[in-house]
């Protein structure tokens, strides 16, 4: 008399091949991911920058003076970023002014802002400049 067994599952070979595809498609696609986050990234400051530069502009009608970063972050409701000290973190960007602690004499001539991501880990620093005039220019890479 033969008893039928039923096997189910997985062999140990087909269980290794799944985790080897798997493996080369993870190596091909995260850095991809990573690549596209940062980019994600930068164009986000890069709008937040063009959202800056119209609002000092209405700032400067107002007030006869552009306004500081934590003046802008607050008469945008923070959403520019976490103020620390008189620099403004935005995701990896950090915003600075210069000069960092501008007089009101001095913000009536003018204003740089930088946004600098010089993030441990990734190589690259990225750097954007906004001028009073308005002109978001990428310093780097």
């Amino acid at each position: 008399m033969r008893i039928s067994r039923v096997e189910r599952g997985f062999s140990i070979i087909e269980l290794l091949l799944v985790f080897a595809v798997v493996g080369i498609i993870a190596t091909v696609a995260v850095p991809h991911l990573r690549r596209a986050i940062r980019a994600t990234d930068n164009s986000s400051t890069f709008d937040t920058m063009r959202t800056i530069s119209s609002t000092q502009m209405s700032f400067y009608y107002d007030n006869s003076r552009f306004a500081r970063l934590a003046e802008i972050n607050n008469l945008l409701s923070g959403s520019v970023g976490t103020a620390s000290g008189n620099d403004i973190t935005r995701g990896k960007f950090v915003l600075t002014m210069s000069p960092s602690a501008p007089t009101d004499v001095e913000l009536r001539n003018g204003y740089a802002i930088t946004a600098t991501r010089d993030y441990v880990g990734e190589g690259q620093i990225y750097v954007y400049e906004l001028t009073q005039a308005g002109e978001i220019r990428q310093i780097l890479p």
